[in-house]
């Protein structure tokens, strides 16, 4: 029997279901249905020029090759990155843990309440640490958390105010870059000062101030006169700092701190060479419905029970489109439990004898370096030693270099030393031997000046306390995972965001230490083997998509789409053409591209869609040309956002060609045409990639994800740049990630991905995707109308279904998508892009078993809503609305309702072999909002 390719394992559907699957749509072949669906202008006509498909042991064997290429050698470079050891039980159950890893964004509470509990346990660590009332569940990064900020306090200010920010040259040089490039193009002017002194305000008027604590050469402040400062100036001072620090320090709030940021790296999440690492924002609760990103916060639900819920949504980009708070539709959800997680299991205590350890490990080798005659950087440090070598220089670069260690080179002559987590005695005892001195057995530590010390607990929630064994902290996971629904336990049918296989040889390659050990500005030698896997994978994104060249570089979809959008800036600009900063949108478009566009210094203009949910060519062909003069960009998804591939694609490219403007194409639905048709051949100039979709880096429960950009060959060469390593195009925009090529850890994924599909595999995935889909739509007939579909009655990989018709017998989108959570799913994408229906996208991993049994549970569903409209219930009293049911809510004593116990927790057939019960009952969002409650409650903590 002929062993099984990856592709074979990837798809759901096997060649016998298919054939059923095309027989219910009146098909007799996959070539029938693909000719039906993709309109011939945009065919490929050819296989992709890919390799061939590998095995899952040669795909792995050539990642360990890569890996192993890396060198991960002690580095001390610091600079915002640090060494940090993952307690065991926290990697193997959480970061290698489909259960943790495949959920999806926390939209429905009701199964979710385990992961937004950590996240819960993430605000309240970061609040305690900052002393900040509120705090964000995450961010993509420290630099882009500080750009935020940054935006943040221009939108917070007085209108007619500066638009001046000024930035301490002490901050970390990749955070610099990356709010320059951000407050460019907002029209902010950037001012870099040396804010040691705070007289260095004196006279300036601005809107924010930006410094870091302790600054990137390792010396610790105290920000009181500087805040003073700012605030005489009308501004908010915005600080960077480091957690671990924060353990010692006094917090940055009480120095007077309006905005704090920084990353949560050295809790326990690997280097990564430079990601994915989980940034926060944290503020006063005045400004909490101006923090960018999402909040996690405490409700109650329908039977007045405390629960957990994504709180303030109405900042969000599907609501505020234009006018959003920001364009983050996703974070670092995952790193951001394993942060959280390492905080549970140290403790306040634990993490205070991490950072003294740290400290006194410090205090050595600088009293070591200084006893063999170095000059150091004076002033009170933490964990970072600034040392002028002179003469020496070049002895002890090649010294630390023979002897695998990697120091940060802040010029010929200078170089700065930075304790991590774990270094050992003879590592410290190397290390400055390499500077020609012995390690001295002890050392008081540098004075700290009582203005910076910590006098104040942190952590002191019960949560903090409870689980230092293994055991209780191994059942505290187990039980938060029980929690929360995710690909484990049953397909996620949600539209727009694929929740496709996760393969563990997709994911084993993130833990090889040759990824996950290295620092992101390691020498180019260092990472021989992440630049290859690097140059392999860009190729293979660039045929796939059909453009010239890839940057690797934005680390989420919506940092995709602002990058894409830079880049056509700075194009326009290099011609002299700065003047066109029109983007036309659809009103179907996705809510981050809006946003996007402001934030790139971009004016929106709407473009109508018509009654077949299709871009209206007339109304696009009259805003081109109203605006040509001035028209910079068209943001179109393709396949449209309402699930079809629209025939005039072509046309609509040329008419914005026609009027000077470029094409930026938002790759959300890539998945439905990767190896039938290309977006750089079909007229797109930019598109940015959802490898956390198309390419199956899992979503993490809201990240992390990857967007990267391919271009055509006229914008290659403004492809972000980075200010510590050569990359990006010869006329760089700066960068928008914090490294240089954003979450690399998880590349590894993708590119096994491609490389055990093959040409073959991929091109079949999207086949099987469209025949899903359109499994669905045709076996739904009749129960529920799909909205859209293409000019063959057919969807691509996404159908809409419109559930508007119930509201006349007081049905909602909310009651089908609580109660499909009693049949054990999650429900599809809900109200969007049209209010009133549900997206459903099944993908190419489901099988057919798993497509019937939710279709079932719909029609199911569909007549319970019968049950209404004939008159058994009303709206109020029936299962839809009481659902979800709890596993507690049906062995309640009274049992009041209109419909049967079983009716209400096991309403389908197969369910008692296995259940996935919701924790909690109906959420109360109002109330949530009402009452915001951003820290975890004493009373609430598993």
């Amino acid at each position: 029997m002929r062993a099984k390719n990856f592709a074979d394992r990837h798809l759901g559907p096997g060649e016998t279901d298919r054939t059923e699957m095309l027989r219910a749509l009146g098909l007799d072949s996959m070539e029938q249905l693909v000719d039906a669906v993709l309109p011939a202008g945009i065919r490929l006509g050819r296989e992709l020029d890919l390799p061939a498909a590998l095995s899952e042991d040669d795909a792995l064997a050539q990642l360990r090759a890569y890996a192993g290429q890396n060198h991960t050698g002690r580095s001390y470079i610091g600079t915002g990155y640090y060494d940090t050891r993952t307690p065991g039980v926290i990697s193997r159950n959480i970061l290698q843990n489909p259960g943790w890893y495949t959920a999806y964004t926390p939209y429905q509470a009701e199964i979710a309440q385990g992961r937004l509990e950590v996240l819960m346990v993430f605000q309240t660590m970061i609040s305690d640490l900052t002393g900040c009332d509120v705090c964000n569940s995450s961010l993509l990064d420290e630099a882009t958390a500080a750009a935020e900020a940054v935006a943040m306090a221009k939108r917070c200010s007085k209108r007619g105010s500066s638009d001046t920010v000024v930035v301490d040259v002490a901050c970390h040089p990749q955070t610099r870059a990356v709010v320059r490039t951000r407050a460019e193009a907002a029209g902010l002017e950037i001012v870099e000062r040396d804010l040691s002194d705070a007289g260095a305000l004196d006279g300036v008027e601005c809107v924010a101030v930006l410094t870091q604590n302790p600054t990137t050469d390792g010396r610790l402040r105290d920000l009181t006169a500087l805040a003073d400062a700012t605030h005489e100036a009308g501004a908010r001072l915005i600080a960077a700092v480091d957690l671990l620090a924060l353990t010692m320090m006094r917090t940055p709030a009480s120095m007077g701190a309006d905005i704090v940021v920084g990353s949560t790296q050295r809790f326990g999440v690997p280097l990564g060479f430079g990601g994915p690492h989980a940034a926060f924002l944290a503020t006063t609760s005045k400004l909490a419905r101006r923090v960018p990103g999402r909040i996690i916060g405490v409700s109650r639900d329908a039977d007045g029970e405390p629960a957990y819920r994504m709180a303030l949504q109405t900042r969000e980009q599907h609501i505020r489109r234009a006018k959003a708070t920001s364009n983050v539709c996703t974070a670092q959800v995952l790193p951001a439990v394993l942060a959280a997680m390492y905080a549970v299991y140290h403790g306040p205590d634990g993490l205070k004898f991490i950072a003294n350890t740290i400290l006194e490990q410090t205090a050595r080798v600088a009293a070591s370096l200084e006893r063999g005659g170095l000059q150091l950087l004076a002033g009170p440090r933490f964990d970072t030693i600034v040392a002028s070598l002179g003469e020496s220089a070049a002895r002890v670069r090649s010294q630390t270099h023979d002897a695998g260690i990697r120091l940060r080179w802040l010029d010929d002559t200078t170089c700065g030393i930075s304790i991590g987590e774990g270094v050992a005695e003879e590592e410290l005892a190397t290390l400055v031997r390499c500077f020609g001195c012995d390690l001295v057995d002890t050392a008081p530590a540098t004075a700290w000046p009582d203005a910076v010390k910590r006098t104040t607990t942190f952590m002191t929630h019960p949560v903090f306390e409870r689980y230092r064994s293994e055991t209780e902290m191994l059942r505290y996971i187990h039980r938060l995972q029980g929690k929360d629904l995710s690909l484990t336990a049953s397909m996620i049918p949600l539209g727009s965001c694929t929740m496709k296989l996760n393969a563990t040889s997709e994911m084993e390659p993130i833990s090889y230490e040759g990824f996950s050990a290295i620092h992101p500005f390691v020498p180019t030698e260092d990472a021989k083997g992440y630049a290859q896997m690097h140059e392999e994978l860009e190729g293979w994104l660039a045929e796939i998509t059909g453009f010239a060249s890839v940057s690797l570089q934005p680390n989420a979809g919506s940092q995709g789409e602002y990058a894409g959008l830079l880049v056509i800036r700075a194009y326009h600009q290099a011609r002299g053409d700065g003047h066109r900063t029109i983007c036309l949108i659809p009103t179907s478009a996705h809510g981050t591209n809006p946003a996007s566009a402001v934030m790139a210094g971009m004016s929106v203009v709407e473009v109508a869609c018509d009654d077949d949910g299709n871009v209206d060519v007339h109304d696009l062909r009259a805003k081109a040309a109203e605006h040509s003069e001035n028209l910079g960009a068209l943001m179109i998804t393709y396949p449209s956002t309402h699930g079809v591939f629209e025939e005039a694609v072509r046309e609509i490219c040329e008419i914005v060609h026609e009027h000077g403007g470029q094409v930026y194409l938002d790759g959300a639905n890539l998945n439905a045409m990767v190896g039938h048709c290309r977006p750089g051949d079909i007229g797109a100039d930019v598109c940015h990639l959802n490898l956390h979709k198309t390419f199956c880096i899992p979503h993490g429960g809201g990240g992390p994800g990857m967007g990267p950009i391919g271009v055509v060959a006229h914008l290659a060469p403004f492809l972000p740049g980075h200010p510590l390593v050569d990359c990006g195009g010869t006329q760089a925009i700066g960068p928008v990630s914090a490294a240089p090529w954003g979450s690399p850890s998880i590349l590894p994924i993708s590119w096994a991905y491609i490389a055990m599909m093959g040409p073959d595999g991929l091109r079949e995935a999207t086949e099987v995707a469209i025949l899903s889909a359109n499994y669905i739509a045709r076996r739904l007939q009749g129960h529920f109308d799909v909205l859209y579909t293409g000019a063959n009655g057919l969807v691509a990989h996404e159908c809409i279904l419109d559930v508007r018709p119930f509201k006349a017998v007081g049905v909602s989108v909310d009651d089908i998508a609580k109660r499909l959570m009693d049949y054990g799913f999650h429900g599809p994408t809900m109200s969007w892009p049209v209010v009133g229906t549900l997206m459903v996208e099944p993908t190419e991993s489901e099988s057919k078993a798993e497509l019937d049994r939710f279709i079932d549970a719909m029609i199911a569903i569909r007549g319970e809503i019968r049950d209404i409209e004939e008159g058994r219930f009303t709206a109020e009293s029936s299962p839809l609305r009481g659902a979800p049911h709890t596993a507690w809510s049906v062995m309640a004593a009274d049992w009041d309702a209109a419909y049967t116990r079983k009716e209400a927790a096991y309403p389908a057939e197969g369910q008692k072999a296995f259940k996935f019960w919701p924790t909690v009952r109906r959420v109360d969002n109002v109330y949530g909002d009402k009452n915001l409650q951003t820290q975890l409650p004493e009373e609430l903590g598993s």
